[in-house]
């Protein structure tokens, strides 16, 4: 297959080329916990060693930055990724201690309400430049930033769009170029719909592509690769994460998956991919260290077994591993679970239909279930 040239320009991540005609990038994330400092340093070199030429490490208090001080130390040579979360104020203190500084744009309001978001962007930009790193500007669906979820209250795909357009803009004005974006949905075709969109807006900006949530394999995959094999052979994407529910000892698939699709796409190999949106479709999220109970990812496959009558039947059901992402990411979804850490918070779109322990959501899940299917079987007769 011929290759699109793509016409991104080149940054740098620590010792990593991302952009230009540099390599595509695979990247990974830790599903350990950031204080667990063993299994972090551990799951670090386990993706470094499949291939992970980033590794992305989430903090969010103080004792994960001393955590991830001593992490640093131990994985000399891997470049380092670190997520905010929803505390942007401990870049300073996380920055001597990697290449990279990923935020969410929809999560600056959550501390100093009264600072305006330029103020704290460019207080990270200035971060970025005295430590020499790099930065991902990072819009998820599930979370886009209120102000743009205003301007455009029909249109998530605009919202998206415009939120990352917006702290491009923010990067211009504070002359700062060693930047990244990433537009993330758990739908591939809105993954592909708006990283084209940003590409014509922004073609210099290198994109880091992802499909949130994509779940278990072998669907996660699939759904992947169909964002992926569209975008790549249009040259757009310059890094990419495979975001799959896997047990920590399995977390390097992803890396794996990663690579074969990249080598795929280059060698003319594609997939003839199923039409998502026409039967179940379950969304769970990859695990991180913001997960709250191991349980999680078990929970994420029973789903899928008890669920697997509905298979052609048009429900979405959502399973989300934290309250960072959970409480927003399962709106959209026609069931949603988001785990804490001793309970199972149910949803029925936006609305709480409870708490359940984690042996006793699942019978209430599939009675939800069950009434839909109904609901929907009567309204068409």
């Amino acid at each position: 297959m011929e290759q699109i040239q793509r016409t991104t320009r080149k940054i740098r991540i620590g010792k990593v080329e991302v952009g230009g005609d540099a390599p595509i990038v695979v990247q990974s994330m830790c599903a350990t916990r950031t204080t667990d400092i063993d299994a972090t340093v551990a799951q670090t070199r386990q993706l470094a060693r499949a291939g992970a030429g980033v590794v992305r490490i989430a903090v969010d208090n103080e004792r994960e930055v001393a955590a991830l001080k001593e992490i640093r130390r131990q994985t000399s040579g891997i470049t380092l990724s670190v997520d905010l979360q929803e505390n942007y104020r401990i870049a300073d203190k996380v920055a001597p201690f990697v290449d990279k500084i990923r935020y969410n744009p929809g999560h600056l309001h959550h501390i100093e309400k009264a600072k305006p978001i330029p103020q704290k962007v460019k207080w990270l930009v200035e971060i970025a430049r005295e430590h020499d790193l790099a930065i991902r500007i990072g819009v998820n669906c599930g979370s886009v930033a209120p102000t743009f979820i205003e301007k455009y209250p029909n249109d998530q795909l605009a919202a998206l769009v415009e939120s990352a357009a917006y702290h491009c803009a923010l990067m211009d004005e504070f002359r700062f170029k060693r930047f990244a974006v990433s537009l993330k949905d758990s739908d591939p075709a809105k993954v592909t719909e708006a990283n084209r969109q940003f590409a014509r807006r922004r073609p210099e900006v290198p994109i880091h592509l992802g499909v949130t949530e994509a779940g278990l394999p072998p669907d996660g995959i699939v759904k992947t690769r169909i964002a992926f094999e569209k975008l790549l052979a249009q040259g757009i994407g310059d890094t990419i994460r495979v975001s799959l529910t896997l047990p920590n000892e399995r977390k390097h698939e992803e890396v794996a998956v990663g690579h074969q699709i990249v080598n795929d796409i280059k060698a003319g190999r594609f997939i003839s991919v199923p039409e998502f949106g026409t039967g179940l479709n379950i969304i769970s999220c990859p695990s991180c260290s913001r997960v709250e109970n191991e349980r999680f990812v078990e929970l994420a496959q029973q789903v899928k077994e008890i669920t697997s009558y509905a298979s052609r039947h048009r429900i979405t059901i959502a399973v989300m591993g934290c309250r960072v992402n959970g409480p927003g990411e399962t709106d959209d979804a026609d069931l949603g679970l988001w785990c804490g850490p001793t309970t199972v918070n149910l949803k029925k779109r936006e609305r709480k239909l409870g708490n359940f322990k984690y042996d006793e959501v699942l019978s209430r899940l599939k009675l939800e279930v069950d009434q839909l299917i109904a609901a929907r079987t009567a309204s068409t007769v």
